[in-house]
C-alpha cells in the first residue's frame, strides 16, 4: 500500500480481486505472520531500517522459504535463501 501511495506501484481499482485471482493464477500461497516469525526480526542482522523487508525476510528465514529480492541489502544476508531477481 505504501508504494501506491507513493506511486512507484500501480493495481486496479479492485484490488482485494486482483489479490485473489493474482493468487489463483500463481497458485501462490501466504506465509503468515506468527509470533515465532515476529521474533525472529530480531535475530536478523539487517543493513538497514525497513520495516517491510524485516517482514519478508524473517518468515523466509523461519518457514525455510526463498526470499525472491532485487534489493542488493537483502541478497546478502546471511542464513536467509535468496534468489537474485536482477
Amino acid at each position: 500500500m505504501v508504494l501506491l501511495r507513493k506511486g512507484r506501484l500501480t493495481l486496479p481499482n479492485d484490488l482485494a480481486g486482483w489479490v485473489a485471482t493474482t493468487t489463483a493464477d500463481l497458485q501462490l500461497n501466504e506465509a503468515p505472520l506468527t509470533v515465532e516469525v515476529a521474533l525472529a526480526i530480531s535475530s536478523i542482522n539487517f543493513p538497514h531500517g525497513d520495516p517491510a523487508d524485516h517482514f519478508l525476510t524473517a518468515p523466509a528465514k523461519v518457514l525455510g522459504l526463498t526470499l525472491v529480492t532485487a534489493d542488493e541489502r537483502l541478497i546478502s544476508l546471511p542464513g536467509i535463501h535468496v534468489l537474485a531477481n536482477r
